[in-house]
């Protein structure tokens, strides 16, 4: 964490990939196709639907963004809009960012950066691998298909 993130009253507590993610009655998220990386069949590979949940702990009033870079960090696959959040004294909240139609042209880590009030506050990666070239132990394969 920065600096800079040091003087804000704000904990991101984790961070979730998933495919879509609904609210249901009593303001409970449910979140489908969890998933930490992504074993393909071919690449490029298109998903239809991409959510990135953030949790926060903290107080405030902030402005989020989230992004995916590519593998090299040069290239953004794709951008949300910026979304204002509060969180009261001691309380917490859910960001989730929706995306659709995300290409991903080649296999590698790719990055995925939350932004606080236009600031990198947290980066995660995000590992596409392509079954045809991917060797890897038979118990990390299963921890990454989706």
């Amino acid at each position: 964490m920065s600096t800079a993130n040091q003087n804000l009253k704000l904990e991101l507590a984790y961070t979730i990939f998933c495919d879509d993610v609904r609210l249901e009655v009593g303001n409970k998220l449910s979140l489908i196709g969890v998933f930490q990386n992504m074993l393909v069949q071919q690449m490029p590979v298109s998903l239809i639907k991409f959510a990135i949940v953030n949790h926060w702990r903290g107080e405030g009033r902030y402005l989020s963004e989230v992004r995916i870079l590519s593998p090299d960090k040069k290239q953004p696959v794709v951008v949300s809009e910026p979304a204002p959040f509060e969180i009261a004294q001691g309380g917490h909240t859910d960001n989730v960012s929706f995306f659709v139609n995300v290409t991903f042209h080649t296999p590698g880590e790719y990055w995925v950066q939350t932004l606080i009030n236009s600031t990198l506050f947290d980066e995660q990666p995000l590992l596409i691998m392509d079954a045809r070239t991917a060797s890897q132990p038979a118990d990390a394969a299963s921890e990454a298909i989706n």
